[in-house]
This record gives C-alpha cells, sequence and structure tokens, in this order.
C-alpha cells in the first residue's frame, strides 16, 4: 500500500509533467494542421501531440518565447501544396521546403503573413505559378530562394523593395519578360541568381547603379550592352553572362579590380582582350564562342587557362591559343 508521501510525489509528477510543456498550444495546433494537410507524411512522424512540440523534428522553438520560429523540411518527402497554416506561425523566421519533388501547386499566399521571416528557401520542388509580388511584404527577408522549380511569368518589379535582402535565387524556373529596372534601385544589393530562365530584353541602365558582388544571367535570351553591370568603382566578384545573346565591344568596358570570376562564353562580343585583364586575380575566365579578335595579353592569370577559355572566337591568338600570324 502506498504512502502518502509517495502519493503525493506521483501526483506532483504528474502535474507538473503536464505543465512543463515548453511549445505554445496554438503553435501545436497549427502543426499537426500542417501535418494532415500533408497527408501525415513519414518525415512528420515524431509530431505527437501527446509531447512537447519544441522536440519535434524539422521544427525549433525559440529559447526565450518558446514560439516556433523554424519549419524546415528538407529531407523525406511530403506531397500536396504548401499548407495555408504555414501563416498561422506568426513567430517563424525561417520557413523551408526544399527537394520536394512531390510540392506542387503555387507558392502559399498566407506566407505573406509572415512578418518575422527572414529566411525563406522553396527550391528543387514543383512549384508552379508566379512569382508573388506579396513576398515584397517581407521586410524582414535577408534570404529569398525560389530556384529550381516550374515558376512562370515575369520577375515582380516590387521585390526591390526589400530593404535587407542579400541574396536574391529566382534560378532555373521558366521566367520570361524583362529583368525589372526597378533591380537597379536595392537599398541593400543582393547576390542576384537568375540563370537558366527565358527571361529577355536588355539589362537595365539602372545596373549602373548596382554594386553586386555575384551576379548570374546566363543561360537567357538577354542582348544588348552587358557593360553596364561592370565599372571601375566596384567591387564585383562574379559575373556570368554566359549563353546569352549580348553583344558590345569587351574592349572599351571599364573592369573592377575586384572580378576573380568572369563567364562570357557563347554570346556575340566583339573586340579584344583588355590588357587591364592581366592585373586582375581571375581564378576562371571564359570568353569563347564569341568574336573577340587579336592577341590574347601576356601576363597575369591569363595563360594559366586553358586553350577552351578561348576557343571558338573570330580571330583570337596567342597563347594559350595558336601563336598570331
Amino acid at each position: 500500500m502506498a504512502t502518502p508521501l509517495l502519493s503525493f510525489l506521483f501526483l506532483t509528477f504528474l502535474f507538473f509533467s503536464a505543465h512543463s510543456e515548453l511549445c505554445n498550444p496554438q503553435d501545436k495546433k497549427v502543426l499537426l494542421q500542417i501535418k494532415k494537410a500533408l497527408n501525415n507524411p513519414y518525415v512528420l512522424a515524431s509530431w505527437n501531440p501527446n509531447t512537447d512540440c519544441c522536440d519535434w523534428y524539422v521544427v525549433t522553438c525559440d529559447s526565450v518565447t518558446h514560439r516556433i520560429n523554424s519549419l524546415t523540411v528538407f529531407a523525406g518527402p511530403v506531397s500536396g501544396q504548401i499548407p495555408a497554416a504555414v501563416g498561422d506561425l506568426p513567430f517563424l523566421e525561417t520557413l523551408e521546403f526544399h527537394k520536394q519533388p512531390n510540392l506542387t501547386g503555387p507558392i502559399q499566399p498566407a506566407i505573406a503573413k509572415l512578418k518575422n521571416l527572414k529566411f525563406l528557401r522553396l527550391s528543387w520542388t514543383n512549384l508552379s505559378g508566379p512569382v508573388p509580388s506579396f513576398l515584397s511584404k517581407l521586410k524582414n527577408l535577408t534570404f529569398l530562394d525560389l530556384s529550381f522549380n516550374n515558376l512562370s511569368g515575369s520577375i515582380p518589379p516590387s521585390l526591390s523593395l526589400l530593404p535587407n535582402l542579400g541574396a536574391l535565387h529566382l534560378d532555373r524556373n521558366k521566367l520570361t519578360g524583362s529583368i525589372p529596372y526597378s533591380f537597379g534601385t536595392f537599398s541593400n544589393v543582393p547576390d542576384l541568381y537568375l540563370s537558366h530562365n527565358q527571361l529577355s530584353g536588355t539589362i537595365p541602365h539602372s545596373f549602373a547603379n548596382m554594386n553586386f558582388t555575384v551576379i548570374d544571367l546566363s543561360r537567357n535570351k538577354l542582348e544588348g550592352d552587358a557593360s553596364v553591370v561592370f565599372g571601375s568603382k566596384k567591387t564585383t566578384q562574379i559575373v556570368d553572362l554566359s549563353r546569352n545573346l549580348f553583344q558590345f565591344d569587351l574592349s572599351k568596358v571599364v573592369f573592377p579590380k575586384s572580378l576573380t570570376s568572369l563567364d562570357l562564353n557563347h554570346n556575340k562580343i566583339t573586340g579584344n582582350i583588355p590588357v587591364e585583364f592581366t592585373s586582375l586575380n581571375l581564378q576562371f575566365l571564359n570568353v569563347s564562342y564569341n568574336r573577340l579578335c587579336g592577341q590574347i595579353p601576356v601576363g597575369g592569370k591569363l595563360q594559366s587557362f586553358d586553350y577552351s577559355s578561348y576557343f571558338h572566337n573570330r580571330c583570337l591568338c596567342g597563347a594559350p591559343l595558336p601563336s598570331c600570324k
């Protein structure tokens, strides 16, 4: 027969077990709605209503408020659309659905409610529809990755209103139209990845004001003069303009001394390789498949790249290509 003391201790244990859960009850309710909307996938098997949701897989709680601040579903397949309930986690700072090929439908409008969101990655999925302009309401975003999806339509100019953005990945989609002029007005200049789309038109003149550290516009249908990306006062490091229809005189471009990687292959670029290239600390260079002429300047890193960096030009010559006649 149990003593009164043992009974008291047992009841005390039960009481504190029931009240020691850190997870916010409303957050738990929302997470269980998300699980149900995703058809109870195995990756969310730890989401048991009888356990503390701060201990559940792919979510984290803030150490002070104990509110759910991160939902990162990047392992184990889920199917269906992004549940509207994600918008009911008001303290969320990180939201990620990554490498989920069975995730379909448009980008969930309820995401616009997540005013504290800093990191949004919806990548390597089968999401379709447009890049929504409501993303510009998420003023705390520092990182936006919508790459490797089936997004179509034009790029919303309002994304340039994101004041804290450090990186913007819209690459490997089916985006059309031109690069918004407003992308030359970012208050905080992000690394910009727009490659592998069907973008057309010219690079906006407003890019003359932008000091991108990294800019990748490769594999589109862009045309005209791309020299606006460069400039002597910029600190740009990585530029990839390959596989477009750009047409300008390379010898007239002023390149930043900070440049470490330059890919211009498969365009219609004319002129010769500027002697200034010998003073750049280039780790990568490819100017093949253009209309360049003249001798490759001797010096710097230019002879460290093999012939494939230079071949298929109109009349380019000199090491590592055959010598000039």
